[in-house]
């Protein structure tokens, strides 16, 4: 007896299922971008707060487990974008914007590492290079220039990044490929900028 021959599924239903499909990737894709900019607005409101009261953390919604502890300002086809650069570098944190890693030294006050997305906040990155200007706002107002003096990519299964804690340094840290679809790969972009005085 010969076996029931499987059901056959008609072009268009093939087609209107990866449609389907597409539009749901292409909107997850839209929606991380739109969170990290409206963040960016409500983080932008919790900064001035901060510079008003800086010895207090200010959320920038009720639920928030971070807050802004740094403005971060660079050049840009003669314009200055900024970012706010949260407290922290989980993901929790970094969904939102850049994170300061907590085990480094506070913004302008030695070696300080801030890590962030590649695909959002820190898609920049790779714009930047050896003589590139970066400023970072304090919470007390203070700006702090930094000048990059490296970019480069390491293999985190390899090379551990070696910060020295006495430096007054600024390292960006963000995953590599900038343009990988499958994100979580070992390599990663690194820019280190050191600080300097007009």
């Amino acid at each position: 007896m010969p076996e029931p021959a499987l059901p056959r599924l008609h072009p268009h239903v093939v087609a209107y299922c990866s449609a389907l499909l597409a539009l749901g990737c292409f909107g997850q894709a839209l929606w991380i971008h739109a969170k990290a900019g409206m963040a960016q607005g409500l983080i932008a409101s919790a900064w001035e707060k901060t510079l008003a009261q800086p010895a207090e953390p200010q959320k920038p919604w009720r639920w928030a487990d971070t807050w802004p502890v740094a403005r971060l300002q660079w050049q840009h086809d003669d314009a200055v974008e900024d970012l706010y650069v949260l407290e922290g570098g989980t993901g929790n944190a970094l969904a939102f914007g850049p994170g300061h890693l907590l085990e480094t030294a506070p913004i302008g006050t030695g070696a300080s590492v801030i890590a962030g997305h590649r695909d959002t906040h820190f898609a920049f990155l790779q714009q930047l290079q050896p003589g590139s200007a970066l400023r970072l706002q304090n919470p007390q107002g203070e700006w702090i220039n930094y000048e990059v003096t490296s970019a480069k990519v390491m293999d985190s299964t390899t090379e551990p990044l070696l910060i020295d804690p006495a430096s007054a340094s600024l390292t960006l840290v963000t995953c590599y490929p900038f343009d990988a679809v499958v994100a979580g790969g070992p390599e990663r972009y690194v820019v280190t900028a050191r600080q300097y005085r007009f």
